[in-house]
């Protein structure tokens, strides 16, 4: 597939006030939402599909249908005065370098501009992003960007479509709180999709509570994934494997009689059980050491 780059530059209000799904109805009926984002669209026909991605007042047409893309883009010009950009290379500060097979993503741009922003152009860079105090964090990420501006995501065009996970929590990472915080990420086949930390909105007892807190968040994005991979005609027909470097939280995902000393913890976690019983993941250890 091969992304085009369509921007709305007059007839924004109509827009906004047909809403997103009124929108894509009055262009072409045959539209379905996606269950598992609100902002795309897709159109399946005997040749291929069509997928249509909303954000404000930018759109991404993409597909295997180029008959039934090049009617959308007759409707879309008829209905918006807009600006055709050809093929993707820029959006929401991502910037899309296209290669002969593979695409590689990164936010060069957006890098200098924030670097700039920050009047730190003549610091010198370091190798680490982190540092454990608020302004001189912030400042320390910038640094780390200015040694790395122009790294990003390597999207090779022939891989395995295969989805695997891995998951970790850090422990009390915040003292003064005593939260921990949840991280995981996703890859299909060797292509890294999404990613995410965020501090868990709860107090873990232990390390392994902390670790299958973070499982069972990650289990629930895999099931969202799935979904979304699904509409866009790429079904797992497998079990997603999840890795975890808690072999004490993968136990108590698989054993149910591991659950008296889990009895605290929320209810909604342990539904990595069940996804777990009906084969949609699979859990596997994993080492954390470097």
């Amino acid at each position: 597939m091969s992304p085009s780059y369509a921007v709305l530059y007059m007839g924004l209000s109509k827009l906004l006030g047909l809403g997103l799904r009124s929108f894509v109805v009055h262009l072409f009926s045959s539209f379905t939402q996606s269950q598992y984002d609100s902002s795309l669209f897709y159109h399946k026909s005997a040749v291929g599909m069509v997928i249509l991605l909303v954000y404000v007042d930018d759109i991404l047409n993409t597909g295997t249908d180029s008959n039934l893309i090049t009617k959308l883009q007759q409707l879309l010009h008829a209905t918006f005065h807009m600006k055709d950009l050809g093929q993707l290379k820029y959006f929401l500060g991502l910037e899309v370098h296209h290669r002969a097979n593979s695409i590689f993503l990164n936010q060069h741009i957006y890098i200098q501009d924030t670097i700039t922003l920050a009047g730190l152009e003549d610091t010198s860079s370091v190798v680490t992003p982190m540092e454990h105090l608020h302004l001189v964090a912030v400042q320390r990420i910038i640094r780390y960007l200015r040694g790395s501006p122009t790294r990003g995501l390597f999207f090779p065009t022939s891989f395995a479509l295969q989805l695997f996970a891995c998951s970790d929590a850090d422990w009390v990472g915040c003292p003064c709180i005593c939260l921990s915080t949840t991280g995981w990420c996703m890859f299909l086949g060797d292509a890294l999709i999404p990613w995410k930390c965020k501090k868990q909105d709860r107090v873990s007892k232990s390390s392994t509570e902390a670790e299958y807190r973070a499982m069972s968040t990650t289990c629930s994005e895999i099931i969202s994934l799935r979904g979304l991979l699904a509409e866009l005609q790429f079904p797992q027909t497998t079990s997603t494997p999840l890795h975890a470097d808690n072999t004490s939280a993968i136990q108590i995902a698989t054993n149910p009689i591991f659950h008296e000393r889990t009895k605290h913890i929320e209810v909604d976690c342990h539904s990595i059980c069940d996804t777990l019983e009906r084969q949609v993941i699979s859990l596997s250890y994993i080492s954390s050491d470097l």
